[in-house]
């Protein structure tokens, strides 16, 4: 039994166990890593936007009145939202919606370029509304970045969830 066969349960979605909270860590993990390498590195060494995504989960946390220091702010984006969140998204929504109107023949990067797009839509046009910042933050220079980022993020989740399955 491959671990392909472990994950998934009925109808497509993942079961709920051990090995999909790990593959959903793992994977989040090296998809953030890349999101943040991109958003604060390299985009800021081009001359670039810098992404501050604990900027934008601290902004969130203080609209709810929960405490919105940095720590916070990490640990919302990393770990809740990085590690658990999108990973959720893309195994419990996102891919059992687009296998059962699209299907399977567009392979896995097509709906994980798909994914990261709405996860930017999400992000930046949904989140920063809520969090009293301008609409895709007035479409500057770091939504750009953020579009990238997120598009980039969903890339390599998905990549990191087939070479783990594949194991």
């Amino acid at each position: 039994m491959t671990m392909q066969d472990n994950i998934h349960g009925k109808a497509g979605l993942p079961s709920i166990s051990f090995q999909t909270l790990g593959l959903m860590f793992i994977a989040g993990f090296f998809a953030t890593l890349a999101f943040d390498f991109w958003g604060q590195l390299v985009s800021p060494g081009l001359g670039w936007a810098n992404l501050s995504p604990h900027g934008l989960a601290k902004s969130l946390l203080g609209t709810f009145g929960l405490p919105n220091n940095d720590f916070a702010g990490y640990f919302v984006h990393f770990y809740l939202v990085g590690l658990i969140g999108y990973p959720i998204g893309w195994l419990f929504v996102f891919k059992p919606l687009w296998n059962g109107v699209i299907g399977q023949k567009l392979g896995w990067f097509v709906p994980s370029v798909v994914y990261g797009f709405g996860l930017w839509v999400f992000a930046i046009g949904g989140i920063t509304a809520i969090a009293g910042l301008p609409f895709f933050l007035n479409f500057t220079g770091i939504t750009w970045v953020a579009l990238v980022g997120h598009v980039l993020y969903g890339i390599v989740m998905v990549a990191v969830m087939q070479v783990v399955r594949e194991k």
